[in-house]
């Protein structure tokens, strides 16, 4: 009979089979989020002042894409790495091809009164620069997913289904550095960030803001991934085969 050592039970986490409805309601959402804050994020916002002349410099999507890590953080705890990165590259896909949409559409020739004319107007500034977000974006979302989701998964090879929330939130701040300071490098002249001092301020309010509003959900994400893993039978006989507790 063959005996399995610690040195591979560690490698095994329990994981379940992505073929599922929960995993593809799960990705589309994430696409979905992915395709709309980059919509957002051509739109350079400013919030306040609210210290004194501080003001926080932001873009329109700020609100959103924290939901696509959190959205990262399931498929990555309960489908694992591979899953993970099939979803990461799903939506790298999607938003490429939404970026291609509005650029044709953009091109195709519109109505010559004035009307047609104020809409082709209206897409270009709205939409003409999207190309250009979404290469940040795309660029940031695969660094910081990738990185989230590897630093998850490995940490789970190692605490199994213990130390979740402390998971959780060591694979957020690790991604959400790389994907934030990625994503401003490359967007910010686009929104019209063009000084040193409103950089730093949009990098900085870009982390602490995502980091910190995906920390606060970390319960709700918890709750969310336990309650998923219950309702997967493949978890369920995954997780069946594994040591209870792996140090």
């Amino acid at each position: 009979m063959h005996t399995h050592t610690g040195a591979e039970t560690a490698s095994a986490p329990a994981f379940a089979a992505r073929g599922s409805s929960h995993y593809d309601i799960i990705l589309t959402l994430m696409c979905v989020v992915i395709v709309i804050s980059n919509i957002g994020a051509t739109k350079g916002v400013v919030l306040g002042p609210i210290f004194g002349d501080f003001s926080i410099v932001t873009d329109g999507g700020f609100f959103l894409f924290p939901l696509a890590y959190i959205l990262g953080d399931v498929i990555s705890e309960v489908y694992g790495f591979k899953a993970a990165r099939r979803a990461i590259f799903t939506g790298f896909a999607v938003a490429a091809l939404a970026a291609v949409s509005f650029a044709v559409i953009i091109a195709l020739p519109g109505f010559d009164d004035d009307y047609g004319q104020s809409k082709q107007a209206a897409l270009e500034l709205a939409l003409g620069p999207v190309w250009q977000i979404v290469l940040a974006s795309l660029l940031g979302f695969v660094a910081g997913q990738t990185l989230n989701s590897w630093v998850l998964v490995r940490m789970k090879e190692k605490f199994r289904e213990r130390a979740l929330i402390g998971r959780l939130m060591a694979s957020t701040g690790v991604g959400e550095f790389a994907d934030t300071l990625i994503f401003c490098a490359i967007a910010a002249p686009i929104i019209g960030i063009t000084d040193a001092g409103s950089f730093i301020n949009y990098v900085i309010f870009g982390f602490v803001y995502k980091t910190l509003i995906e920390f606060l959900f970390v319960p709700v994400t918890a709750l969310v991934i336990k309650a998923i893993k219950k309702r997967e039978p493949s978890y369920a006989a995954s997780a069946s085969q594994q040591p209870e507790n792996v140090s």
